[in-house]
């Protein structure tokens, strides 16, 4: 086994291999990946190798161009994990990444990052295409779901390790430390080893690590997913204050919608692979673009309701199905296209757009006869569940009311927040 390096100054990839073959080499905040070939198979550790001074200088945007990425499976069959991927992360934008597990959110920021490769498309950063661009000239932290913080040295080294590499002047490492020791609220721990951490303290520690660089682009892997709610509510404000003020791009990896919808300046929805949909928060939660999006946005999640759509303007209607020949009238201006022959559809409308009283200009035809089946208080609301056309609705209202589980009751739909979608 032998000892080789790659040619140049910069940040010397170090491989061993059998015959002295060198093996590819990736850098990772501020270390080296080193892989070792032996009897005992291939293994990965970190080598201390300071990042050298070249790196790639360009306003932090981001772009994924028709990206595709697929792995191998246990017969060799193809396991697409990204598909035509088009996105883009604008300089100062948090765009929040969101979708359920196994939906090519984390197979994303590895390709971003340059720790997977893709299959098709490009990947620009600042306009260049940087494919086959080593990790450590893109200025890029990336925080891992797990911490991956480094066992051997204390909290307060953790943190500091990738300043002293820079060679950043003292004055101004004190400063970035003090600042995040605080916000974090790690001064009880800045002694203590990874091993002698709680998972949310390990996680608060790699989340200051990355922030303290201040790099061009941060990559954040569910950072929050092992604290708890007071501390992952905390940390999202730190995050979106210490974002304002850096103006780095930030794409920030969530199965969360609430945490989505809190974070982003702007929400992009994945599943199996795909962008389903990206926009404002306000506008994925109010316009969902399929049935998926307005599922998967939105807790409780919104009702939806397969039907039959027809008419136009003023006379447009939809009968749900199974509502016994109930047509509820749509408002004018609802539908942008006439609908000649009834089509099936499914009506997509959120929990709170189904009231106790009447809304202001709704339709007689909104008043709707259902029983309540039980209620479950949330705070300041109480969520229903009600049965309607032969289904079980959910609803929300204010927890003030009276009303109890078996009544017979009228809800009022309010038609004007409908949705409706074709697939």
């Amino acid at each position: 086994m032998t000892l080789q390096k790659h040619a140049g100054k910069s940040n010397a990839g170090v491989s061993f291999a059998p015959g002295g073959a060198p093996l590819p080499a990736a850098s990772l905040d501020g270390f080296t990946v080193i892989k070792l070939h032996s009897a005992h198979g291939l293994a990965s550790c970190l080598l201390d190798i300071p990042a050298g001074p070249r790196k790639i200088n360009f306003v932090s945007r981001i772009a994924l161009n028709q990206v595709a990425k697929s792995f191998r499976g246990p017969r060799g069959e193809a396991l697409p994990a990204v598909h035509d991927l088009t996105l883009a992360v604008e300089p100062g934008e948090l765009l929040a990444l969101v979708g359920p597990s196994g939906c090519g959110k984390t197979t994303t920021l590895r390709l971003i990052a340059g720790l997977e490769r893709p299959d098709s498309g490009e990947i620009q950063i600042n306009g260049q295409v940087c494919n086959g661009v080593p990790p450590h000239l893109r200025d890029i932290a990336f925080v891992f779901q797990s911490g991956a913080l480094y066992p051997h040295m204390t909290v307060r080294d953790n943190l500091a390790f990738g300043l002293r590499v820079r060679k950043l002047p003292r004055s101004e490492m004190e400063q970035r430390l003090s600042r995040a020791v605080a916000m974090l609220e790690l001064g009880d721990c800045l002694g203590r080893f990874p091993h002698e951490l709680s998972g949310g303290q390990t996680q608060r520690v790699a989340l200051g690590r990355a922030l303290v660089r201040r790099p061009a682009i941060f990559l954040l892997d569910e950072p929050l997913a092992h604290l708890d709610e007071p501390s992952r509510v905390h940390l999202r404000s730190w995050i979106r204050r210490v974002h304002e003020e850096t103006q780095s791009a930030m794409l920030y990896v969530t199965h969360d919608q609430r945490e989505a919808l809190a974070l982003g300046t702007r929400v992009a929805v994945m599943n199996q692979g795909s962008l389903q949909q990206a926009g404002s928060p306000a506008e994925i939660y109010a316009s969902p673009a399929s049935s998926f999006v307005a599922a998967f946005i939105g807790s409780p999640p919104i009702n939806l309701i397969p039907g039959e759509l027809g008419g136009r303007g003023p006379d447009a209607w939809f009968e749900p199905q199974n509502s016994d020949g109930i047509v509820l009238s749509l408002p004018a201006g609802l539908l942008d296209r006439s609908v000649s022959e009834p089509e099936r559809v499914t009506l997509g409308l959120r929990p709170e757009h189904f009231l106790l009283q009447k809304p202001e200009g709704a339709d007689e035809s909104w008043r709707l006869p259902a029983r309540l089946l039980r209620v479950e208080t949330a705070g300041a609301d109480a969520h229903a569940a009600v049965w309607l056309w032969e289904r079980e609705l959910t609803v929300r209202w204010p927890a003030n009311h009276h009303l109890q589980p078996g009544a017979a009751i009228a809800v009022w739909a309010d038609m004007r927040r409908a949705r409706f979608f074709s697939e």
